[in-house]
């Protein structure tokens, strides 16, 4: 079959670079009248419409687009598959969340059916909200994780997950044995890492939970596939803090447990790092490891303020997380938004341009994944999204307002949701368009 280019026009916008680096002026690129081409899943031209119409045949399909903005699929650097049924829970921080919230809705994924109607449905709410890629949390359970990845390659979807680990401090329908983990962990990785765009993490579900044997466990497993991601929670929360070191307390901080067994390498993501020491931040850059900035869910279980310049300062790289289900929304928009008030309450600002970095750049970079997607540079794979400025009166009357980009996309930020995202295209093909069933 041959293959067919394809073209999109609208106003487009994407990160090119990390602002810290190299200044808000150099940062992006913008076509307010842009054209976006794209072949076999991938883009071939990018530019101004003017220029590149010229230059196209005439056999073309050109789909033009009025008062929308296109822009890299959002990266969700944490989330929890498992959680979708607890979002909006009432009233924990974040150890009580886990015994009367998580612990009970994840006993449930133990049946095929329900994994699979809720992977489903998890699937359907990122698509809404132009979440292309996402490091996911599954299960303890290897069914509902396989079932996770069975439905993620039908979509064509890049996502990176993996059978949570834990044999202590958990329920014993939600333990297993360092044994039976690593059986189940290489299995998964044998038959889903690298397949299509799919990659697979080992998942400690956070230092309690495992014990010493399992973390080794979880070390030999990171050395046996030097390639797969590491996946897990740090220094969320100060009780949890004090319980990691009454747990381990030959261990110099809780950083180092992690590292005593080897899980700290250049794919390693830990979600959180609200309350690091300046030795910690030094060891995470040491070893290439990235770190998840999760504002919703910080703010929604009380955890703390992230210390974003802190972590910048030691050159760690960091992405965006929404934490569904303690996170309160799938919306990257809106996790935009929260992220900007974290900011505030610090005294700091967070420029829109960051926040977009962070949403897409920034979380490719935290995922090592940089070469293929995180922009809409030629040759990455065309994940994006198709934003409506005008969603609602409000959108338009504020849009009109606007002298700036940098006002507009503030006010995209501030003010967006789900009910900004038009279409969401995978691999420039459209999974999700406003008003379509699922919607």
């Amino acid at each position: 079959m041959a293959s067919q280019r394809k073209a999109y026009r609208a106003s487009i916008l994407h990160c090119i670079a990390d602002p810290k680096d190299v200044g808000l002026d150099n940062c992006y690129e913008f076509f307010e009248d842009g054209l976006i081409v794209i072949e076999d899943g991938y883009i071939v031209d990018i530019g101004e419409s003017n220029k590149l119409m010229k230059m196209l045949s005439t056999r073309i399909p050109i789909q033009e687009y009025e008062n929308k903005l296109i822009t890299s699929g959002f990266i969700d650097t944490h989330i929890h598959y498992p959680q979708i049924g607890i979002i909006a829970s009432y009233g924990e921080q974040l150890l009580d969340w886990l015994e009367n919230y998580t612990f009970p809705e994840e006993m449930r994924f133990s049946d095929p059916q329900y994994a699979r109607d809720k992977a489903n449905l998890f699937f359907q709410q990122l698509m809404n909200n132009g979440t292309t890629t996402a490091l996911v949390f599954g299960t303890i359970h290897k069914q509902s994780v396989d079932i996770f990845f069975e439905e993620a390659h039908k979509r064509r979807l890049r996502m990176i997950a993996g059978k949570v680990l834990m044999d202590q401090n958990a329920p014993p329908e939600l333990t297993d044995t360092p044994e039976s983990a690593y059986q189940d962990s290489k299995a998964l990785i044998e038959k889903w890492h690298n397949k299509d765009r799919l990659l697979y993490a080992v998942t400690p579900r956070f230092a309690p939970t495992s014990s010493p044997q399992q973390l080794k466990m979880a070390g030999k497993l990171l050395k046996e596939f030097p390639d797969v991601y590491m996946h897990t929670h740090l220094s969320e929360n100060l009780k949890e803090i004090d319980w990691v070191k009454a747990l381990f307390p030959e261990r110099a901080g809780y950083l180092d447990v992690y590292d005593h067994y080897g899980l700290l390498h250049k794919r390693s993501v830990f979600a959180h790092g609200v309350h690091l020491s300046e030795h910690e931040c030094q060891r995470l850059a040491q070893t290439h490891s990235s770190v998840a900035f999760c504002p919703t869910s910080n703010l929604f279980l009380g955890s703390g303020l992230f210390n974003l310049s802190k972590l910048e300062s030691h050159q760690v790289r960091v992405g965006m997380g929404t934490d569904v289900g303690a996170g309160t929304s799938f919306s990257l928009l809106q996790t935009m938004n929260e992220a900007y008030k974290i900011m505030q309450l610090q005294q700091e600002k967070l420029h829109p341009l960051k926040s977009l970095y962070l949403a897409t750049l920034g979380g490719a970079k935290a995922l090592h994944l940089e070469d293929k997607i995180g922009n809409l540079k030629v040759g990455k794979e065309a994940d994006f999204v198709v934003l409506d400025l005008h969603a609602t009166s409000l959108f338009t009357m504020r849009m009109k307002q606007a002298k700036t980009l940098e006002e507009r996309l503030f006010v995209l930020m501030m003010l967006g949701d789900e009910r900004n995202i038009h279409q969401t295209y995978i691999m420039g093909e459209k999974a999700f368009q406003t008003g379509s069933i699922g919607d």
